[in-house]
């Protein structure tokens, strides 16, 4: 029997240590993480520390009814998504011709004639720059900031050397953005008129501990106001929810009262963005959050020890609503901002 307690005692002692070394060597791992450079002017209104803005008045009846309706969808849970991947281009990125492709989203796409496409990158989800025809939901995300650009496509697919897509904006990284984006009524990538790829928080920015602008949401359609959209959106999509729903561009920030103990460290890097910077409702879909993901980061999240069930303490009754202002009838008559 001492033997046997003995022995017991060795191996939680061994596992104890084996934990250590494990946690020490991620952390030399990601310990010379260089923080990504943001891909807009600080001044973007996506990079505005909102800890002090007030809330709006119907802040408490948006969130109740949202907690009601069934909250986050998936089952009411915050889950994040992995597969929106952010291709990083450099001065010898190749272009290859873009051509308009069935349904192309005129006005509201940018007129163009190519397009940036790195080697070894993919569309959402994807291993190359095919978009299957029965995924139509298919983002296509490259920065190519040796021209200062941002080029954000949907439902985009390459194939015979020429790139076709439904709707594309390039976006000027070096702008600010007016209220109004790329134009009052004008949808994006994303049906409420904002780019993707800055609301989209990645590895290394949960490795330095810090995520310096909001964050990207989304809800299932029945759950957002029908034919609204609230500033800085630009646009809505096909919200079927009443008046007490959230509209389009709405503007949640985590309270400052939610306990940070329920998640764990890198978990707890994304919550204090949200009570920071907020995240805004920027289109439909059930999965709550969504990460920028890459060939090389996937690893990194596991480094980290961050997975997509992580931020499932968090629920909707933790949020408030930021002051919106009134919200703008839809009519699609997109004017575009020169």
């Amino acid at each position: 029997m001492l033997l046997v307690s003995v022995l017991g005692i060795g191996a939680i002692v061994l596992g104890l240590a084996l934990h250590s070394h494990i946690v020490k060597v991620k952390a030399a791992k990601m310990a010379n993480v260089v923080p990504p450079a943001p891909y807009f002017p600080p001044s973007a209104v996506w990079n505005q520390d909102v800890s002090n803005a007030p809330v709006d008045p119907q802040s408490s009846n948006i969130i109740a009814w949202l907690a009601n309706a069934g909250g986050w969808g998936n089952g009411n849970k915050m889950q994040v998504d992995f597969d929106i991947r952010v291709v990083q281009a450099d001065a010898s990125t190749p272009f290859v011709p873009f051509r308009k492709g069935p349904g192309f989203m005129s006005p509201d796409s940018d007129e163009i004639s190519k397009f940036p496409l790195p080697a070894g990158g993919g569309a959402e989800g994807e291993t190359n720059y095919q978009c299957p025809a029965e995924d139509e939901d298919c983002h296509l995300i490259v920065a190519d900031r040796a021209h200062g650009k941002l080029y954000e496509a949907y439902q985009a697919n390459y194939t015979g050397n020429v790139l076709t897509a439904s709707f594309v904006a390039v976006w000027d990284l070096n702008r600010v953005y007016p209220r109004s984006g790329r134009g009052d009524q004008c949808t994006s990538a994303d049906a409420a008129g904002f780019p993707i790829a800055p609301l989209l928080f990645n590895a290394d920015e949960l490795a330095t501990g810090s995520i310096n602008h909001a964050i990207r949401f989304i809800l299932p359609n029945p759950r957002m106001r029908a034919k609204v959209f609230v500033f800085p959106a630009t646009h809505a999509g096909g919200p079927s929810g009443p008046a007490s729903a959230p509209p389009y561009g709405v503007h949640f920030r985590l309270k400052s009262s939610f306990d940070m103990s329920q998640l764990s460290p890198p978990a707890q890097v994304v919550a204090r963005a949200m009570q920071k910077y907020g995240m805004f409702l920027a289109d439909g879909g059930r999965i709550a959050l969504t990460a920028q993901s890459d060939q090389d980061t996937m690893a990194k999240y596991a480094d980290l020890g961050f997975g997509p069930h992580d931020l499932q303490a968090i629920k909707v009754t933790d949020f408030e609503v930021l002051a919106m202002g009134k919200p703008i009838p839809l009519n699609d008559e997109c004017w575009r901002n020169k």
